[in-house]
C-alpha cells in the first residue's frame, strides 16, 4: 500500500442484521462503490475501503475491492458502541446503517428519518430511546449527516435539532429488484390463482398503516380482487399492530427478492399507505417492475412517486377506496401508471448514490 493510500472505515453492524430498508440500503451502497473502486472511477490506488465488522457478521457481499475484517470481543450494540471506535479512532468513518458510536465524532452518518420522533407508537421502547439518543448527538459530532429526502432533512433539523447545512440529500436506488429474475413459482407456493390482487410490503408495523386497507375493501362492496400483504414483523424493532384480516386479504410474511419481482409485474395494483416514509423503497421497487401504484400523500412519498401514481390521503378510506375501483376498472389507467413508474423509477439508481456518497466521503 503506497503511503499516499487514504483509507475510510466503514461501520459493518448492519452485517449481522436481518434485511429490512436500512440494510438493504447498506449492502447496495457498498456494492456499488465496490463496484466504483473495481471501475476505477474511485482511483484504487489513491483509496482503501475497509468494512469492520463483528465475528457475528453472515451472508457478507463477494465484494471485489472493499476488504472485511472482524474487529472485537463483542457483538451487537456492544461491538458498535465499544469495539468499534476504539478500531476506527483517529480514522475517517462511514456508518451508513441509521447510528454510529457515540464516542466516534467526525463520522459520515446516514439516518433514514426521524420516525423514533414523529411516530413512537410504532418502535419498541429500548430501540426507540437508543436511537433517540444517537440521533441527538450523532447530529451535533458528526461531520456529514446522509438522508434519503428534503422530508427527512427537515424531521432531522426538526426533532434532533441537526443544523440543515450538515445535513446532504441522497435519494436511493432501484437496481436491486431487476438483479434477479422473477420467480413465477411463488404464486403456487402462495396459491394465487388467476383472480387480480392489489399488493402491499411492509412490516405490520402502525406507521406502515394497513388498517387504512382493510378499511377501504370492508367500502367495496363489489369486486374480484383480494389483497396480498408482504413483509415481516420484526418484534424486536417494532412495535406490531394486530389486524382482522377479512377472507379476501391475507399477510404472505417475508418473502425474497425474485418473489417479489414476480408479484408486482403481475399485480393489478400496489398499495403504499403510510402515514410516515423516509424514502419508501418499496414504492421504488413497484414502479420499477411496471406496476400500478396507490400511494398515500404523506411524508416523503410525494418526492419518490412524483406525477407516476396515484395519491390518496392515508387517513381516509374512503379515498383509497375509490382509487382502488377506480384503477381496478380501467385498463387504459393501469397502462399509464405502468409506463409512467417504469419512467419514474430510471431516474433512481444505487451507483447514482453512491456516487453522491463517495463526493460527501471525500468533500473534506
Amino acid at each position: 500500500m503506497s503511503p499516499t493510500t487514504q483509507t475510510l472505515l466503514i461501520n459493518g453492524r448492519f452485517l449481522e442484521q436481518p434485511i429490512t430498508g436500512v440494510q438493504r440500503y447498506s449492502r447496495e451502497v457498498l456494492c456499488a462503490l465496490d463496484n466504483l473502486l473495481a471501475t476505477g472511477w474511485i482511483d484504487n490506488e489513491r483509496y482503501q475501503l475497509i468494512c469492520l465488522a463483528s465475528r457475528a457478521a453472515h451472508d457478507v457481499p463477494d465484494w471485489k475491492r472493499i476488504r472485511l475484517e472482524t474487529v472485537g470481543r463483542h457483538i451487537g450494540n456492544l461491538w458498535e458502541q465499544l469495539d468499534l471506535p476504539l478500531a476506527a479512532r483517529g480514522r475517517q468513518c462511514f456508518s451508513p446503517a441509521n447510528v454510529g458510536p457515540y464516542f466516534l465524532p467526525g463520522q459520515v452518518v446516514t439516518i433514514h428519518d426521524a420516525s423514533v420522533f414523529a411516530f413512537p407508537q410504532a418502535y419498541s421502547l429500548p430501540f426507540r430511546w437508543k436511537h433517540r439518543i444517537l440521533f441527538c448527538h450523532l447530529g451535533k459530532t458528526a461531520r456529514t449527516i446522509l438522508t434519503d429526502s428534503e422530508f427527512s432533512k427537515h424531521e432531522l433539523v426538526r426533532w434532533c435539532g441537526v443544523p440543515p447545512a450538515k445535513i446532504q440529500i441522497i435519494p436511493l436506488g432501484r437496481e436491486h429488484i431487476l438483479r434477479v429474475p422473477a420467480d413465477p413459482g411463488v404464486f403456487e407456493r402462495l396459491r394465487i390463482g388467476s383472480q387480480p390482487y392489489f399488493m402491499c410490503v411492509g412490516s405490520n408495523s402502525p406507521h406502515k398503516n394497513f388498517g387504512v386497507v382493510l378499511e377501504a375493501l370492508a367500502r367495496l362492496e363489489q369486486h374480484n380482487f383480494e389483497v396480498i400483504i408482504v413483509g415481516g414483523n420484526f418484534d424486536r424493532v417494532f412495535q406490531s399492530q394486530a389486524y382482522s384480516l377479512p377472507e379476501n386479504a391475507r399477510r404472505v410474511g417475508y418473502l425474497q427478492d425474485s418473489e417479489l419481482r414476480a408479484l408486482y409485474q403481475r399485480a393489478a395494483g400496489f398499495i403504499f399507505p403510510s402515514s410516515y416514509e423516509g424514502f419508501g423503497l418499496p414504492l421504488l421497487e413497484a414502479m420499477t417492475c411496471g406496476c400500478p401504484v396507490i400511494c398515500s400523500s404523506a411524508a416523503s412519498l410525494p418526492e419518490v412517486g412524483g406525477d407516476a401514481v396515484l395519491y390518496f390521503d392515508p387517513a381516509d378510506a374512503a379515498e383509497l377506496a375509490s382509487q382502488m375501483e377506480r384503477l381496478a376498472a380501467d385498463p387504459a389507467l393501469q397502462a399509464e401508471l405502468r409506463e409512467k413508474g417504469t419512467s419514474r423509477a430510471e431516474q433512481f439508481s444505487w451507483t447514482g448514490t453512491a456516487k453522491a456518497v463517495w463526493e460527501v466521503i471525500c468533500s473534506r
